[in-house]
């Protein structure tokens, strides 16, 4: 089996931490021992580019019992941990391709390595492998059948794809799910956020401005807990339907170029370009933070933060400080790369449980479709989003009503009135 990781030996500890995310994954537990069951994904090639980490080798695990023959390389240079890739090695029989640091170069070799699987479906993070495969490996675009993405910048490339008649293949946007969506980006990505941003700084919350830039699901999420530890929230936007629920949630809303010059904590959930540009940073406050959540290392204009510095050092992991001439200090977190999986765990398991549901039963349906649909971007089929509610709600312990025929016979009729 080829492979390429950091250590073999941290195998033992990687397992540990595998089981340890099972026990707050029991949507994908109830899947995976449907999977070992029904084998429905009995002899089907995958390869999944995604942040390697405790939940991903869940779902990895999940793919297994179904029958399907799998290889992993990271969707980020930051987000792999090491032990975790090592056990899905050692413990599991699953190539791996990713190290915790690994350069550019690096990266996109890995994502090389894992095409050489010859994938019938692709599991992708931001559209890299996808992208890659259509640019680069567009001899094995014929054997697949489908695929997923994970996070809203890929589906926006794939959508772009899509709109230029590039896309080759179908692919079913599982951040589109409602179960994903309103949970994993919201609730996740606001606690590991703050989590990632405190780990690395020791910083106290209460009483600092956070400036978020953008009030997608994401952005909602990190405001949300940021006000809930005691900060002052303002929130950065361009669409405005966005900015006035922000408002109407009573978060202060002003254009970036105003919260730079009074933000002590800066979050960017945006999925664009230069959202933090230079002439924003020529406002910023000394000691200012700025950190990124979103997919890409591209929110911070950390070209330019480059060429403004006179002096940069790491001060601690995951914190660059950089000096400017006038001599204000400004840090950068992670290199401008997620935070809450380069400086910490990435979402808790219990959220990414029901992601990474939506993940396996998309690959199921996928190839039960057997090359029917389109090459287009396809939403989770609404029966799906449903069952993974259903089933989170079971392993709770939670029962809900169910409509009377009388009730479901009204909902669908047009004759009753007043």
């Amino acid at each position: 089996m080829d492979y390429d990781i950091k250590d073999i030996s941290l195998a033992s500890e990687g397992k540990l931490y595998i089981e340890w995310a099972s026990r707050e994954m029991p949507v994908l537990r109830l899947i995976q021992e449907r999977f070992a069951k029904e084998k429905p994904l009995m002899g089907v090639r995958a390869s999944g580019c995604l942040h390697i980490t405790t939940e991903t080798a869940n779902l990895a695990l999940a793919l297994q019992a179904g029958g399907a023959d799998l290889s992993l390389c990271a969707s980020n240079p930051l987000s792999t941990q090491d032990n975790v890739a090592a056990s899905l090695v050692k413990d599991y029989n699953i190539p791996v391709y990713a190290i915790k640091g690994e350069d550019n170069e690096t990266y996109y070799k890995h994502i090389l390595a894992n095409l050489n699987h010859e994938p019938q479906i692709t599991l992708d993070d931001g559209a890299d492998l996808v992208s890659t495969l259509h640019k680069e490996r567009t001899g094995l675009l014929g054997n697949v059948m489908g695929g997923t993405e994970e996070t809203t910048t890929g589906v926006i490339r794939l959508r772009s794809m899509e709109k230029g008649k590039q896309l080759r293949y179908p692919i079913i946007a599982v951040n589109e799910a409602e179960t994903k969506h309103l949970f994993d980006n919201r609730y996740g990505t606001g606690q590991s956020s703050l989590d990632g941003i405190t780990r690395a700084t020791n910083v106290l919350w209460a009483g600092k401005k956070v400036v978020v830039c953008g009030y997608g699901w994401c952005g909602k999420g990190v405001a949300m807990r940021a006000r809930g530890w005691g900060s002052q929230v303002i929130v950065v936007e361009v669409n405005p339907v966005c900015a006035l629920e922000a408002i109407m949630e009573g978060f202060q809303v002003m254009p970036i170029a105003e919260a730079a010059q009074i933000g002590d904590i800066f979050v960017t959930v945006t999925g664009d370009i230069n959202v933090i540009n230079k002439e924003h940073m020529e406002l910023l406050k000394d000691n200012a933070i700025l950190a990124n959540s979103g997919h890409f290392n591209v929110e911070i204009n950390i070209p330019a933060l480059k060429e403004m510095a006179v002096r940069k050092r790491e001060i601690r992991p995951f914190v660059e400080e950089y000096t400017m001439s006038d001599g204000r200090h400004i840090f950068l977190l992670a290199e401008g790369r997620l935070i809450n999986l380069s400086a910490a765990e990435g979402h808790p398991a219990s959220v990414m449980d029901m992601s990474f549901a939506n993940q396996a039963l998309c690959m199921e349906y996928l190839i039960k479709q057997d090359r029917k649909l389109e090459p287009k971007v396809y939403n989770v089929p609404q029966e799906i989003d449903g069952e993974i509610a259903r089933l989170k709600l079971l392993s709770m312990g939670i029962t809900i009503d169910k409509l009377t025929e009388e009730q479901q016979k009204y909902l669908e009729s047009w004759e009753w009135g007043t």
